[in-house]
């Protein structure tokens, strides 16, 4: 995925003049997880270049250079470490366009890196998507493949849209072998990257690999399960999602964020005004626990799981539930 990355930057780079990537580290180093390597060294520090470590100040710089013309593509090095540029984001950022009555677009692209699964300390974990979700103005989109981080990339960099662009840090170095092109789903709609019959299973980013995993599992305990990743959480793809669910009469929302108040309890909501007469069961979640992000030793019990997740699907009210564990008295062993 980050291979995946830099060639969508490179790509967007020579065929735009307008668009600039700039950030702590972006340059020389070529980022944090080499996602900028070499751009520097292939375009110029005109047009790719360090900052201080000052979010605020990039996020400004960006929105000043997005009204006089350029297309400014911006790293916050971690997803904890952009909570200074915040109020620049939510304030001017989000509110620009709508400020102007459409006279003023800012095609600026937000790149966070975010989410744990990679043995980092707090402040470089957080999933921090509900917050700009919850802002108007701003597009919110997160890949969980290399093929769609390359084509969700390339269409925020052409959107005329401030878009907050969240990348799964865990898959960075997840592999697939496919074509590297912007064609194919539109940056607002979610795809379905499992088919299934009995329960559909939303999720996003970082999880989506782990809802798969669960999927394949889950087969084996007799469950059909779908997996439909949002990929844009804001604008949200009611339709996908929806058609979905009204299929399978079951759902399960998977985020590794913290529950309270998460994005996933918006998908909830919205699925239950949406598909109500459709359900077998309530809609139930999967997520991180409410606490600050834990150390890296402890991890593992504060993200989803695939136990976790084929244990929400048992509690889902299957109506063959005592054959099913008939004997146990139990759910899953």
């Amino acid at each position: 995925m980050a291979g995946a990355l830099n060639t969508a930057l490179a790509d967007a780079l020579a065929a735009d003049p307008r668009v600039v990537v700039f950030g702590e580290d972006v340059g020389t180093l070529g980022g944090v997880f080499r996602v900028t390597d070499g751009l520097a060294a292939r375009f110029g520090a005109e047009r790719v270049f360090d900052t201080p470590l000052a979010e605020s100040a990039i996020i400004g710089t960006a929105i000043g250079m997005a009204m006089n013309g350029l297309v400014p593509v911006v790293e916050m090095q971690f997803d904890a470490f952009a909570y200074p540029a915040f109020e620049q984001i939510t304030s001017h950022l989000a509110k620009m366009r709508n400020r102007t009555r459409g006279r003023v677009a800012l095609p600026v692209v937000v790149r966070v890196p975010y989410g744990g699964g990679i043995g980092g300390v707090e402040h470089h974990c957080d999933s921090s998507e509900a917050y700009y979700a919850h802002t108007p103005g701003l597009r919110v989109v997160t890949p969980a493949t290399p093929a769609d981080a390359y084509r969700l990339l390339r269409q925020s960099i052409e959107c005329p849209d401030p878009v907050v662009f969240l990348e799964p840090k865990r898959r960075y170095w997840a592999k697939e072998t496919a074509p590297l092109t912007a064609d194919g789903p539109a940056i607002d709609r979610a795809v379905v990257r499992r088919s299934g019959t009995d329960v559909t299973v939303v999720t996003y980013g970082g999880t989506v690999g782990t809802a798969l995993e669960a999927a394949e599992a889950a087969a084996g305990e007799g469950w059909d399960v779908e997996v439909v990743d949002l990929r844009s959480l804001a604008p949200f793809d009611d339709a996908t999602v929806a058609e979905s669910v009204r299929r399978t009469g079951r759902a399960l929302v998977v985020h590794e964020a913290q529950g309270f108040a998460g994005y996933g309890a918006e998908v909830a909501a919205r699925l239950t005004e949406r598909c109500f007469h459709h359900l077998e069961a309530p809609i139930l979640r999967v997520t991180g626990l409410d606490v600050p992000y834990p150390p890296p030793k402890l991890e593992q019990h504060h993200l989803p799981t695939v136990d976790r997740i084929l244990d929400a699907i048992d509690r889902l009210q299957w109506d063959d539930e005592p054959e099913r564990f008939e004997g146990t008295g139990e759910g899953r062993a």
